[in-house]
Protein backbone atom coordinates (compact mmCIF):
# COMPACT_ATOMS: atom_id res chain seq x y z
CA UNK A 1 0.00 0.00 0.00
CA UNK A 2 1.41 3.59 -0.75
CA UNK A 3 2.40 5.47 1.92
CA UNK A 4 0.87 9.32 1.05
CA UNK A 5 3.19 12.57 2.04
CA UNK A 6 1.13 13.08 5.21
CA UNK A 7 1.91 9.48 6.38
CA UNK A 8 5.29 9.91 5.49
CA UNK A 9 5.38 13.33 7.39
CA UNK A 10 3.70 12.48 10.66
CA UNK A 11 6.06 9.63 10.08
CA UNK A 12 9.04 11.51 10.13
CA UNK A 13 7.57 13.90 12.95
CA UNK A 14 7.20 11.04 15.14
CA UNK A 15 10.62 9.84 15.04
CA UNK A 16 11.92 11.78 17.98
CA UNK A 17 14.59 14.33 17.76
CA UNK A 18 16.95 11.95 15.80
CA UNK A 19 14.25 11.70 13.33
CA UNK A 20 13.41 16.05 13.00
CA UNK A 21 14.93 17.53 10.15
CA UNK A 22 17.54 20.34 10.53
CA UNK A 23 15.86 23.50 11.00
CA UNK A 24 16.67 26.34 8.05
CA UNK A 25 19.04 29.00 9.80
CA UNK A 26 17.34 31.96 10.75
CA UNK A 27 17.90 35.21 8.53
CA UNK A 28 20.07 37.06 10.44
CA UNK A 29 18.00 40.97 10.35
CA UNK A 30 20.13 43.70 9.73
CA UNK A 31 20.35 46.24 11.95
CA UNK A 32 19.56 49.96 11.38
CA UNK A 33 21.01 52.34 13.29
CA UNK A 34 17.88 54.47 14.84
CA UNK A 35 17.28 57.77 12.67
CA UNK A 36 19.91 57.68 10.22
CA UNK A 37 17.42 57.57 7.12
CA UNK A 38 15.19 60.88 9.04
CA UNK A 39 19.13 61.93 9.61
CA UNK A 40 19.96 61.84 5.77
CA UNK A 41 16.37 62.76 4.44
CA UNK A 42 16.77 65.87 6.48
CA UNK A 43 20.39 66.60 4.84
CA UNK A 44 19.23 65.88 1.77
CA UNK A 45 16.10 68.64 2.17
CA UNK A 46 18.46 70.91 3.81
CA UNK A 47 21.60 70.96 1.21
CA UNK A 48 19.82 72.80 -1.25
CA UNK A 49 19.15 75.89 0.99
CA UNK A 50 22.78 75.64 2.28
CA UNK A 51 23.98 75.79 -0.80
CA UNK A 52 21.98 78.70 -1.79
CA UNK A 53 22.99 80.53 1.90
CA UNK A 54 26.57 79.91 0.75
CA UNK A 55 26.89 81.36 -2.75
CA UNK A 56 24.95 84.05 -2.18
CA UNK A 57 24.71 85.20 1.04
CA UNK A 58 28.13 83.55 2.50
CA UNK A 59 30.92 84.39 -0.39
CA UNK A 60 29.53 87.54 -1.18
CA UNK A 61 29.95 88.44 2.49
CA UNK A 62 33.10 87.41 2.90
CA UNK A 63 34.34 89.04 -0.55
CA UNK A 64 33.21 92.39 0.18
CA UNK A 65 34.71 92.02 3.63
CA UNK A 66 37.61 91.06 1.55
CA UNK A 67 37.29 93.69 -0.90
CA UNK A 68 37.76 96.34 2.14
CA UNK A 69 40.65 94.98 3.68
CA UNK A 70 43.19 95.60 0.18
CA UNK A 71 43.25 98.10 -2.59
CA UNK A 72 41.76 96.99 -5.37
CA UNK A 73 41.94 98.89 -8.56
CA UNK A 74 40.97 97.45 -11.87
CA UNK A 75 44.78 96.61 -12.57
CA UNK A 76 44.69 94.47 -9.35
CA UNK A 77 41.39 92.81 -10.50
CA UNK A 78 42.71 91.50 -13.67
CA UNK A 79 46.26 90.68 -12.02
CA UNK A 80 44.59 89.30 -8.82
CA UNK A 81 47.70 90.66 -6.41
CA UNK A 82 45.95 93.55 -4.49
CA UNK A 83 47.47 95.44 -1.59
CA UNK A 84 46.49 94.31 1.73
CA UNK A 85 45.35 97.63 3.38
CA UNK A 86 44.18 96.67 6.56
CA UNK A 87 40.91 99.65 7.76
CA UNK A 88 42.76 101.99 6.11
CA UNK A 89 39.58 102.37 3.44
CA UNK A 90 37.41 102.35 6.29
CA UNK A 91 39.10 105.43 7.92
CA UNK A 92 39.28 107.09 4.70
CA UNK A 93 35.17 106.48 4.68
CA UNK A 94 35.15 107.65 8.14
CA UNK A 95 37.06 111.06 7.41
CA UNK A 96 35.98 111.73 4.04
CA UNK A 97 33.74 114.94 4.52
CA UNK A 98 30.91 113.14 2.94
CA UNK A 99 30.21 110.81 5.10
CA UNK A 100 28.89 112.85 7.59
CA UNK A 101 26.46 114.71 5.21
CA UNK A 102 25.67 110.94 3.79
CA UNK A 103 24.75 109.60 7.24
CA UNK A 104 22.49 112.42 8.12
CA UNK A 105 21.25 112.20 4.12
CA UNK A 106 20.25 108.07 5.06
CA UNK A 107 18.76 108.88 8.75
CA UNK A 108 16.04 111.21 7.26
CA UNK A 109 15.50 109.30 4.31
CA UNK A 110 15.09 106.39 6.00
CA UNK A 111 13.39 106.98 9.07
CA UNK A 112 11.00 110.04 7.11
CA UNK A 113 9.83 107.02 4.51
CA UNK A 114 9.33 104.36 6.75
CA UNK A 115 7.18 106.82 8.78
CA UNK A 116 4.81 107.79 6.03
CA UNK A 117 4.93 104.04 4.45
CA UNK A 118 3.62 102.74 7.83
CA UNK A 119 0.94 105.57 8.36
CA UNK A 120 -0.38 105.22 5.23
CA UNK A 121 -0.17 101.80 4.76
CA UNK A 122 -1.98 101.45 7.86
CA UNK A 123 -4.71 104.00 7.04
CA UNK A 124 -5.31 101.98 4.26
CA UNK A 125 -5.51 98.43 5.81
CA UNK A 126 -7.66 99.94 8.12
CA UNK A 127 -10.00 101.32 5.76
CA UNK A 128 -10.25 98.24 3.59
CA UNK A 129 -10.82 96.25 6.59
CA UNK A 130 -14.63 97.28 6.20
CA UNK A 131 -14.77 94.67 2.63
CA UNK A 132 -16.92 97.13 0.84
CA UNK A 133 -17.78 97.14 -2.87
CA UNK A 134 -14.99 97.33 -5.11
CA UNK A 135 -12.67 96.99 -1.77
CA UNK A 136 -10.21 94.15 -3.47
CA UNK A 137 -10.29 96.15 -6.89
CA UNK A 138 -8.86 99.08 -5.28
CA UNK A 139 -6.52 96.88 -3.46
CA UNK A 140 -5.23 95.58 -6.78
CA UNK A 141 -4.66 99.05 -7.84
CA UNK A 142 -2.45 100.16 -4.91
CA UNK A 143 -0.35 97.12 -5.48
CA UNK A 144 0.80 98.77 -8.95
CA UNK A 145 3.60 100.90 -7.11
CA UNK A 146 5.12 97.35 -6.13
CA UNK A 147 4.70 95.58 -9.26
CA UNK A 148 6.17 98.12 -11.58
CA UNK A 149 9.82 97.96 -12.23
CA UNK A 150 12.32 100.38 -10.37
CA UNK A 151 13.44 101.93 -13.30
CA UNK A 152 9.98 102.80 -14.16
CA UNK A 153 8.63 104.16 -11.40
CA UNK A 154 12.17 105.79 -10.74
CA UNK A 155 12.42 107.17 -14.34
CA UNK A 156 8.47 108.22 -14.11
CA UNK A 157 8.92 110.45 -11.20
CA UNK A 158 11.68 112.12 -12.59
CA UNK A 159 8.94 113.21 -15.68
CA UNK A 160 6.96 114.01 -12.68
CA UNK A 161 8.52 116.19 -10.88
CA UNK A 162 11.02 118.00 -13.68
CA UNK A 163 11.52 121.66 -13.51
CA UNK A 164 10.46 122.89 -16.91
CA UNK A 165 7.39 120.31 -18.50
CA UNK A 166 6.77 118.02 -15.06
CA UNK A 167 3.41 117.40 -14.10
CA UNK A 168 3.33 118.67 -10.60
CA UNK A 169 4.90 121.97 -11.76
CA UNK A 170 2.44 122.44 -14.15
CA UNK A 171 -0.57 121.90 -11.65
CA UNK A 172 1.52 123.93 -9.01
CA UNK A 173 1.45 126.57 -11.69
CA UNK A 174 -1.98 126.68 -12.48
CA UNK A 175 -2.67 127.25 -9.07
CA UNK A 176 -0.78 130.14 -8.94
CA UNK A 177 2.31 128.97 -7.42
CA UNK A 178 5.94 129.38 -8.04
CA UNK A 179 8.02 126.66 -10.13
CA UNK A 180 9.76 124.94 -7.96
CA UNK A 181 13.21 122.65 -9.23
CA UNK A 182 12.53 119.62 -7.59
CA UNK A 183 15.48 117.28 -8.59
CA UNK A 184 18.06 120.47 -8.80
CA UNK A 185 17.62 122.18 -5.83
CA UNK A 186 19.72 121.35 -2.99
CA UNK A 187 16.52 122.22 -0.64
CA UNK A 188 13.99 119.93 -2.44
CA UNK A 189 16.05 117.36 -3.95
CA UNK A 190 15.96 115.28 -0.70
CA UNK A 191 12.38 115.45 -0.19
CA UNK A 192 11.82 114.66 -3.75
CA UNK A 193 13.51 111.09 -3.30
CA UNK A 194 11.71 110.77 -0.35
CA UNK A 195 8.38 110.89 -2.00
CA UNK A 196 9.09 108.87 -4.70
CA UNK A 197 10.33 106.42 -2.05
CA UNK A 198 7.12 106.97 0.12
CA UNK A 199 4.83 106.07 -3.10
CA UNK A 200 6.70 102.79 -3.42
CA UNK A 201 6.73 101.02 -0.15
CA UNK A 202 3.13 102.16 0.89
CA UNK A 203 1.86 98.73 -1.25
CA UNK A 204 3.71 96.35 0.85
CA UNK A 205 2.70 98.39 4.24
CA UNK A 206 -0.66 98.06 2.93
CA UNK A 207 -0.57 93.81 2.28
CA UNK A 208 1.37 92.78 5.75
CA UNK A 209 -0.52 95.22 8.28
CA UNK A 210 -3.53 94.02 6.08
CA UNK A 211 -2.96 90.48 6.25
CA UNK A 212 -1.96 91.01 9.70
CA UNK A 213 -5.55 92.78 10.96
CA UNK A 214 -7.09 89.68 9.31
CA UNK A 215 -5.79 87.96 11.79
CA UNK A 216 -7.99 89.74 14.80
CA UNK A 217 -10.89 87.99 16.03
CA UNK A 218 -13.98 90.54 14.90
CA UNK A 219 -15.63 89.56 18.14
CA UNK A 220 -13.54 91.93 20.07
CA UNK A 221 -14.58 94.93 17.78
CA UNK A 222 -18.02 93.83 18.44
CA UNK A 223 -17.42 93.33 22.46
CA UNK A 224 -15.79 97.22 22.45
CA UNK A 225 -19.20 98.45 20.28
CA UNK A 226 -21.65 97.44 22.61
CA UNK A 227 -19.49 98.28 25.69
CA UNK A 228 -19.50 102.04 23.91
CA UNK A 229 -15.93 102.43 22.32
CA UNK A 230 -15.49 104.71 19.96
CA UNK A 231 -14.08 104.08 16.14
CA UNK A 232 -10.63 105.57 18.00
CA UNK A 233 -11.16 103.77 21.44
CA UNK A 234 -11.37 100.33 19.30
CA UNK A 235 -8.43 101.38 17.06
CA UNK A 236 -5.95 102.17 20.25
CA UNK A 237 -7.15 99.49 22.51
CA UNK A 238 -7.83 96.82 20.16
CA UNK A 239 -6.26 97.04 16.88
CA UNK A 240 -2.32 98.77 18.03
CA UNK A 241 -1.54 96.28 21.02
CA UNK A 242 -2.58 93.08 18.77
CA UNK A 243 -1.53 94.29 15.52
CA UNK A 244 2.07 94.84 17.17
CA UNK A 245 4.39 91.66 16.49
CA UNK A 246 3.39 92.44 12.99
CA UNK A 247 4.19 96.14 13.16
CA UNK A 248 7.76 95.34 14.45
CA UNK A 249 8.35 92.62 11.57
CA UNK A 250 6.67 95.68 9.08
CA UNK A 251 8.92 98.32 10.16
CA UNK A 252 12.39 95.92 10.43
CA UNK A 253 11.81 94.84 6.89
CA UNK A 254 10.75 98.58 5.82
CA UNK A 255 14.25 99.90 7.49
CA UNK A 256 16.71 97.53 6.16
CA UNK A 257 15.05 97.55 2.29
CA UNK A 258 14.95 101.47 2.61
CA UNK A 259 18.54 101.36 4.07
CA UNK A 260 19.77 99.76 0.52
CA UNK A 261 17.80 102.32 -1.55
CA UNK A 262 20.05 102.88 -4.81
CA UNK A 263 17.84 102.88 -7.91
CA UNK A 264 15.74 105.48 -6.97
CA UNK A 265 18.15 108.01 -5.59
CA UNK A 266 20.35 107.16 -8.70
CA UNK A 267 17.76 107.53 -11.72
CA UNK A 268 16.32 111.06 -10.26
CA UNK A 269 19.20 112.99 -8.70
CA UNK A 270 22.34 110.37 -8.77
CA UNK A 271 22.75 111.58 -5.69
CA UNK A 272 22.88 115.60 -6.34
CA UNK A 273 22.90 118.46 -6.74
CA UNK A 274 26.19 118.07 -4.91
CA UNK A 275 25.87 115.96 -2.31
CA UNK A 276 21.95 117.08 -1.11
CA UNK A 277 20.41 114.35 -1.64
CA UNK A 278 22.97 111.15 -1.41
CA UNK A 279 22.97 108.52 0.63
CA UNK A 280 25.13 105.48 2.02
CA UNK A 281 24.62 103.26 -0.57
CA UNK A 282 24.21 105.64 -3.25
CA UNK A 283 27.73 106.39 -2.39
CA UNK A 284 28.69 103.22 -2.36
CA UNK A 285 27.64 102.43 -5.66
CA UNK A 286 29.01 105.87 -7.03
CA UNK A 287 32.78 104.61 -5.83
CA UNK A 288 32.35 101.72 -7.78
CA UNK A 289 30.80 102.59 -10.73
CA UNK A 290 29.39 105.63 -11.14
CA UNK A 291 32.71 107.38 -12.11
CA UNK A 292 35.88 106.65 -14.35
CA UNK A 293 38.20 105.82 -11.44
CA UNK A 294 36.28 102.68 -9.95
CA UNK A 295 37.21 102.58 -5.88
CA UNK A 296 36.12 99.36 -5.53
CA UNK A 297 37.67 98.97 -1.91
CA UNK A 298 35.87 102.17 -0.36
CA UNK A 299 32.73 100.72 -1.57
CA UNK A 300 32.77 97.80 0.09
CA UNK A 301 34.02 99.64 3.32
CA UNK A 302 30.35 101.62 2.70
CA UNK A 303 28.80 98.37 2.01
CA UNK A 304 29.57 96.60 5.09
CA UNK A 305 29.15 99.47 6.78
CA UNK A 306 25.18 99.30 6.27
CA UNK A 307 25.09 95.43 6.77
CA UNK A 308 26.65 96.05 10.01
CA UNK A 309 23.77 99.00 10.80
CA UNK A 310 21.04 96.81 9.43
CA UNK A 311 22.15 93.92 11.23
CA UNK A 312 22.04 95.36 14.85
CA UNK A 313 18.69 96.60 14.11
CA UNK A 314 18.27 92.89 13.08
CA UNK A 315 19.25 92.24 16.58
CA UNK A 316 17.62 94.87 18.36
CA UNK A 317 14.27 93.31 16.70
CA UNK A 318 14.42 90.18 18.10
CA UNK A 319 16.09 90.97 21.51
CA UNK A 320 12.68 93.01 21.67
CA UNK A 321 10.85 90.43 20.50
CA UNK A 322 12.26 87.87 23.09
CA UNK A 323 11.24 89.86 26.11
CA UNK A 324 8.32 90.63 24.90
CA UNK A 325 7.42 86.81 24.81
CA UNK A 326 9.08 86.90 28.53
CA UNK A 327 6.91 89.36 29.86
Amino acid sequence: MATTPVETTGRVSGGGAAGRAPAAPARRERRRLPGTSQQWSAIGFAAPLLVYLTAFYAYPLLRNVELSLHDYTVRAFVQGDPEFAGFANYAEVFTSGTFGVALVNTAVFTLVSIAFQYAIGLALAVFFQANFRLSSVLRALFLVPWLLPLIVSSSTWAWMLNSEYGIVNSVVQAFGGPQIDWLTSPETALISVIIANVWLGIPFNLVILYSGLQQIPAGLYEAASLDGATAWQRFRRITVPLLRPVTAITLLLGFIYTLKVVDVVWIMTTGGPGDASLILAVWSYREAFGTGQPEFSPAAAIGNLLIVIALVFGFVHLRMQRSGEGS
